[in-house]
């Protein structure tokens, strides 16, 4: 029987039933509704609508079925049409008739709200501590690296030479932002629905204010009808793991780039790579691939979700039954996929003596020499021509640039020094910059901010 059937007079159609059902998708949320209905039990004490005896037997209920929820032997009934439905039965089949008193004050909008927010809230601070996690991964890494270089790529072609632990610094900036994202988010999350009811409240003395403290909210509602409507928190999580899974694919695919034997910048550790059921010599970097895929993933239930919401009226509508799906998908998969990398990361070979072969190529100082110019009173314009003018003639002639840079009377053997391996890099001096002491500075900013991070973040646990 339904929360409703007295209205219809007539039990509903099967395939309506079928269509309507939510309880395969939000049977996750089962801990968080018996939290939530606890301290809407509690609440009903203090109203002075349950007895000190009706309230003992239903939170006594309540934890039982959050056991048996927990422990696997929660048995879910033909006519649970979802999570919050079945747990009312089983709480009234255990506490008896007063578990009718149970939905007192409340409606499944309001509950359902305040479940996922509990949810949500837990899980993207699981999620930020995995990220933090991957981040310092690529810290170490990055300590480690020492004065190691590679080229910086821009339009995939050799741009510059820039120190390994930059490189990698790049990325843990990126990751960075996200992790900041997600604490603005979860400040958002932060708000107890419970007590809007259907959408306007109640005419029962409830205090929404104090189940909000009991739930750990910051702060109660302010709009019953904005409450219970309100999913902003789903899209703006989706968005957190979508800009996310983004930034693990740049990563993934530079990993599936080094590690080809076009570049053979990286060598994969065994334990992370997968092999061909054909080819014996294979070793695919398939964690970054499937990193790299499913970002695509979570950009489509971003997008898929916004326009669920794009024409919704006030307040409540079934369609919002749509957000859990594409929330529980995309925290699982970004979630799984900051752990797949890290593990990646943290095993990889890099090849230095490839890396450093590559980055020491003269051409990658063709910018040096027209700065070494600028700093003799050449304009830059000038100074781009002239070097630009010896790199073509270079590959055209394939004469080795030094030759021609010695020999250039704009230029000359104090130029040609410039081309020695590793003395761009070392000219590297901007704050930010891939020079080595611009990058000794980053590190520890880095790890300065990794650990601000990891204490607000530590604040929602």
């Amino acid at each position: 029987m339904t929360l409703w059937s007295e209205r219809m007079g007539v039990e509903p159609d099967p395939l309506m039933m079928a269509f309507s059902a939510s309880l395969a998708v939000d049977r996750r949320l089962a801990a968080d509704d018996v939290r939530g209905s606890i301290a809407h039990v509690h609440g009903l004490e203090r109203a002075g609508l349950l007895s000190r005896g009706e309230t003992s037997s239903l939170v006594d209920a309540l934890a039982a079925v959050g056991d048996e929820l927990a422990e696997g032997r929660f048995c879910f009934a033909a006519g649970d049409e979802d999570v919050h439905t079945a747990i009312e039965r089983r709480v009234t089949e255990l506490a008896g008739e007063t578990g009718a008193r149970l939905h007192t004050g409340r409606s499944r909008n309001d509950q359902v709200a305040t479940a996922l927010r509990l949810y949500t809230r837990r899980e993207l601070v699981r999620l930020g501590d995995y990220v933090l996690e991957l981040q310092a991964t690529l810290l170490g890494r990055a300590r480690r690296a020492g004065e190691a270089r590679l080229p910086g790529y821009t339009h995939v072609q050799r741009a510059q030479p820039v120190l390994l632990a930059h490189h990698l610094l790049a990325h843990g900036w990126a990751l960075g932002r996200d992790v900041g994202r997600l604490l603005d988010a979860l400040g958002r999350v932060d708000v107890s629905p419970l007590g809007a009811g259907a959408l306007a409240g109640s005419s029962l003395p409830l205090d929404p204010d104090a189940t909000a403290a009991e739930l750990g909210f910051a702060a109660r509602f302010e709009n019953s009808m904005d409450a219970v409507s309100d999913r902003d928190f789903v899209a703006e999580a989706l968005f957190v793991c979508a800009l996310l899974g983004v930034h693990l694919s740049r990563l993934g695919e530079e990993i599936v780039l080094f590690s080809s034997e076009e570049f053979g910048f990286y060598r994969l550790d065994g334990a992370w790579a997968t092999g061909s059921s054909m080819l014996p010599q294979k070793k695919n970097a398939d964690v970054a691939e499937l990193a790299r895929g499913k970002a695509g993933r979570l950009v489509g239930h971003l997008a898929g979700f916004l326009t669920t919401l794009k024409g919704l009226p006030l307040s409540y509508n079934r369609d919002l039954q749509e957000d859990k799906e594409p929330l529980f998908d995309a925290l699982d998969q970004v979630s799984l996929a900051c752990r797949a990398m890290n593990g990646l990361v943290a095993t990889v070979h890099f090849d230095l003596e490839a890396m450093q072969r590559a980055a020491d190529a003269p051409a990658l100082a063709a910018v040096d020499l027209a700065e070494w110019l600028v700093e003799r009173g050449t304009p830059f314009r000038q100074a781009h021509g002239i070097v630009g003018s010896l790199v073509r003639e270079s590959l055209d002639r394939s004469v080795p640039l030094v030759e021609l840079v010695t020999a250039s009377g704009a230029l000359g053997p104090a130029a040609a020094a410039l081309l020695e391996p590793g003395a761009a890099s070392a000219r590297r001096r901007t704050p930010g910059g891939a020079g080595s002491a611009a990058v000794s500075v980053e590190v520890e900013r880095f790890a300065a901010t990794l650990e601000r991070d990891g204490d607000r973040l530590r604040h929602w646990r």
